[in-house]
């Protein structure tokens, strides 16, 4: 539900202006859009009438959309490991020759 809106606001800003040259850009424009994201959504959690049912599909829902959210600030926020022929594995240290 509301992704959907944010997907649409990112959409129509991102048609309006020219996308930015730089990676680093977009990442830090997803970044702040996720966190508005989180913000807006944990206000519309925060703002469910009560008392909320464990069936109530619109608030099970928003938890999901806000789970997702998170996930993907944390995917943001986190460094890759990627592996190479002198550090295979995360624990391997660097190879000296």
């Amino acid at each position: 539900m509301i992704i959907s809106v944010l997907y649409t606001m990112v959409y129509n800003y991102e048609s309006e202006l020219k996308m930015p040259d730089e990676y680093t850009e977009c990442l830090t424009l997803a970044h702040a859009e996720l966190q508005m994201a989180e913000r807006l959504i944990t206000d519309e959690i925060r703002s469910y009438p009560t008392p909320i049912s464990g069936c109530d599909a619109v608030f099970n829902g928003l938890l999901d959309d806000r789970a997702r959210i998170r996930h993907a600030l944390d995917a943001l926020r986190t460094a890759v490991f990627v592996p190479t022929p002198r550090t295979p594995t995360p624990n391997a240290g660097v190879e000296s020759r």
